[in-house]
């Protein structure tokens, strides 16, 4: 059992220490607004590898074009997938999504550990728009859109908003997830739910890992929907949107019957709720944590629960995307 066990360790190490596969943005890349069990694999890996993925920013060559972006700076890929991929294969939601990724040996009911070694600028902008019937407060604006170039400084890491007002950046993927089950069919982008997906979680930054449930052979992964930086909330519907380049090693965890995303942070453990409600999204990301901390710290889930609450935080993840998110917070710190 130890020297079989030795081989697999060894095995893993090597794979990892090969130089990474690259995923480059193509019209034959990319999944445009949708994840489904149903999706040709762009990419076949074996667990310990590690990809380099391409993403491009949600937006059209023509709408950056009509905010000011100079016609040199829209990305030859962008026009390229506007004009190549055939329309009946976009939808039902918007995001352009690199991917998906076929891991061997994922099966239903295992878990895929993806972990953010890093990310990467592309383009010197995003962008922040809203439109007459989106965003958290629509009835604020009526009739109104507004789009805003924000020029970006990969360097110094900060975003030019505006005259005076400057913003760290920390870029993170607004998208990652797997295909969910085959019988929900193609499941649009825009809500996150049970397979990850749109989460919009800015604390899934490089360094990160994200745990997702595997619910169909392959898991298939999706990437995309680049945030230079967001605020919790995400009020407006979008982002600091941008063209990232994502570093992932992918592991798998056999037999864990896992059934909804969760992640952790160098500091943070992070579980998850998704829900149009947001009362049961939070009550679905405590319960969440509650059971984590109970099967991974050998508490009570009384506990657990008094543990959330003097120690843990409860954030909003978003407020926009049909499904609202909460995600709950609780420090690796305290734990000896």
């Amino acid at each position: 059992m130890r020297s079989a066990l030795w081989v697999l360790l060894a095995a893993t190490s090597l794979l990892a220490a090969q130089a990474p596969l690259h995923v480059r943005v193509s019209a034959k890349t990319v999944t445009w607004g949708h994840y489904c069990a149903c999706d040709k694999p762009v990419l076949k890996i074996k667990p310990g590898q590690t990809v380099i993925m391409d993403t491009l920013l949600t937006n059209s060559p023509m709408g950056l074009s009509r905010a000011g972006v100079p016609q040199n700076q829209i990305q030859a890929t962008l026009k390229e997938v506007y004009a190549d991929v055939p329309r009946s294969d976009r939808g039902p939601g918007g995001h352009i999504l690199t991917g998906p990724i076929y891991i061997e040996g994922a099966e239903p009911g295992d878990t895929l550990a993806v972990h953010i070694v890093r990310i990467q600028g592309m383009i010197p902008y995003a962008y922040n728009a809203f439109g007459p019937r989106s965003g958290f407060l629509p009835q604020y604006f009526p009739g109104e859109h507004k789009m805003r170039i924000i020029p970006l400084d990969w360097k110094t890491m900060i975003a030019h908003f505006a005259p005076g007002v400057d913003i760290p950046m920390h870029p993170f993927f607004g998208s990652m997830g797997v295909a969910p089950p085959a019988a929900m069919g193609k499941h649009s982008s825009v809500p996150p739910d049970l397979m990850g997906g749109n989460m919009d979680n800015k604390d899934l930054v490089a360094g990160s890992t994200v745990y997702f449930p595997v619910f169909t052979p392959g898991a298939l992964f999706y990437a995309g929907d680049g945030h230079a930086g967001q605020g919790d909330g995400e009020i407006d519907i979008t982002a600091m949107e941008t063209s990232l380049r994502g570093t992932f090693q992918f592991d798998l965890i056999k037999h864990t019957g896992q059934t909804w995303p969760r992640a952790e942070t160098p500091t943070q453990y992070i579980s998850m709720g998704f829900n149009k409600n947001l009362t049961a999204a939070a009550t679905q990301a405590t319960e969440q944590m509650i059971d984590f901390l109970a099967a991974t710290k050998h508490m009570s889930k009384e506990d657990a629960y008094m543990l959330c609450s003097v120690a843990g935080n409860v954030h909003v993840t978003e407020l926009v995307d049909q499904n609202v998110g909460v995600h709950v917070l609780v420090p690796k710190a305290i734990f000896h």
